[in-house]
């Protein structure tokens, strides 16, 4: 092997470990603004009626936390093996019904709305990892625990909103 050849293939290394960052900053916009979403208002979701199996609100952090760390990796494993295609679209289009759910759920209090908006993500989710299993099976798996988690938020959502109209 040549110098250059050396060298051209530790850049594309790097570019590798680059694009997980990206796709780590990427699922961090998602959490920021679903952040600023829910700020100051732990209070008003603690005083919804709520089934008696809606988890604290403290559990939805570290859930969360995890979930993101998984969309960002399967993105990254995604991109990796076929690059910016139809999975990748899928993926970019989940993360941003992802993003818009909270603002219209905690911040807003459209729990109607943010139903048929998590409806809308859920199909997103599904289609995400339809798609990405057909590049790579390891990004389906970790996309799995995320979209059982949107399934149940789905079913919590309705819920609170059937609960508190």
């Amino acid at each position: 092997m040549t110098i250059s050849g050396s060298i051209r293939r530790a850049g594309r290394g790097a570019r590798r470990w680059w694009a997980l960052l990206g796709f780590g900053a990427a699922v961090t916009a998602a959490a920021a603004v679903g952040g600023l979403g829910v700020r100051g208002t732990s209070e008003e979701y603690a005083g919804l009626a709520q089934p008696s199996w809606a988890p604290p609100s403290w559990l939805f952090g570290p859930v969360w936390t995890v979930l993101y760390g998984l969309i960002a990796v399967a993105g990254w494993l995604v991109w990796q093996r076929a690059g910016w295609g139809p999975a990748l679209w899928a993926w970019v289009i989940q993360l941003v019904l992802n993003a818009i759910w909270t603002p219209l759920f905690f911040a807003a209090g459209r729990y109607g709305l943010a139903f048929a908006e998590i409806v809308l993500l859920w199909l997103a989710v599904g289609a995400t990892v339809v798609l990405s299993g057909r590049v790579s099976r390891p990004a389906a798996g970790l996309l799995a625990p995320y979209w059982a988690w949107v399934t149940f938020a789905a079913a919590l959502n309705f819920t609170i909103w059937r609960l508190n109209s």
